[in-house]
């Protein structure tokens, strides 16, 4: 447990197997998002890398098909796990998801890859 709440990025498939379908990167943003409630339900503050990705691609003029996709996208994520404390990995390939795990480990970030196992945060009683 700890009385502190973490950011927790939730990394996965997004536009993996999905041969640039936008339908079937809504579907897996949809799994991606599915996970933020019961880790904001243990305590802490998720966070999707697509939910900060997405809009600076649409600023740019670009989409998540785009070539220029992958100079935002994969950097996103990176500069995003800078202030990360830990991240959730849900199952499926995924280069970017694999890619956030990689970096966790260098940075010395847990790696969860199930809800259950992200510690509880018990809130320090106000004096």
């Amino acid at each position: 447990m700890t009385d502190k709440p973490m950011l927790i990025l939730i990394s996965g498939p997004y536009r993996s197997g999905t041969n640039e379908d936008p339908q079937a990167m809504a579907v897996n943003l949809a799994r991606l998002e599915a996970a933020a409630w019961p880790v904001f339900a243990t305590g802490h503050l998720p966070v999707i890398g697509e939910w900060i990705a997405l809009p600076v691609l649409r600023s740019a003029g670009a989409g998540p098909t785009d070539p220029f996709a992958d100079q935002v996208l994969y950097p996103t994520a990176e500069r995003l796990l800078a202030h990360c404390d830990a991240v959730l990995r849900l199952p499926g390939d995924s280069t970017g998801a694999d890619q956030d795990v990689a970096t966790a480990h260098r940075r010395g970030l847990p790696v969860y890859h199930d809800v259950a196992e992200i510690p509880r945060r018990v809130p320090q009683e106000s004096a």
